[in-house]
């Protein structure tokens, strides 16, 4: 699916955007079969045969997610500035492009919890990221990885005592793609 945004600026590169991609599958490779078989149990999931049980894949990830994000740093200790820059770029853009209405009816939330829930989509990977791009009912209702939201970002001023300028001219925040909004 092609996402079309009126937002100015700077893009990520293709190579950026495999870097993260690439990142985030070796971070959750390095916990082990478990958090995989449930990543790719909600890839493959029927969103409607969901019946709201706590106790299903999208709960049992969640207890996996700090350990990802540790692996994910421990994984980019050695980026320079700029290459945390660029995948910061990557990061706010997919949060940009699954800023839409038809994915929050499923993730419901505020401001906040509407972000952290695309953290969660991106967090998962690009097979559950692209899923829910296409479909957004494969997306879960309070789902939330805050962490990922601005990760690298993070990374940056704590290593180079200053916040990244990706210089994309949008927002990661909430309800900022016009386009993925009714008017």
């Amino acid at each position: 699916m092609t996402v079309t945004t009126d937002a100015p600026g700077t893009l990520p590169t293709p190579a950026d955007e495999a870097r993260l991609w690439a990142l985030i599958e070796a971070a959750w490779a390095e916990l082990g079969a478990e958090p995989l078989a449930l990543r790719q149990a909600l890839v493959e999931r029927d969103p409607a045969d969901d019946d709201g049980d706590d106790d299903g894949p999208s709960s049992a990830i969640d207890a996996w997610l700090d350990a990802f994000l540790d692996h994910l740093g421990q994984l980019t200790v050695e980026l320079t500035g700029q290459e945390l820059t660029d995948l910061d770029r990557v990061v706010e853009r997919k949060l940009y492009d699954i800023d839409r209405e038809d994915i929050h009816e499923v993730t419901d939330g505020s401001d906040d919890g509407f972000l952290y829930a695309r953290g969660f989509i991106v967090a998962l990977g690009r097979s559950y990221y692209e899923a829910v791009l296409a479909d957004p009912a494969m997306a879960l209702l309070d789902a939330d990885c805050e962490g990922m939201c601005y990760f690298f970002a993070h990374l940056h001023n704590d290593r180079f005592g200053s916040w990244p300028e990706t210089g994309s001219g949008i927002s990661r925040e909430s309800f900022g793609n016009r386009v993925g909004w009714s008017a």
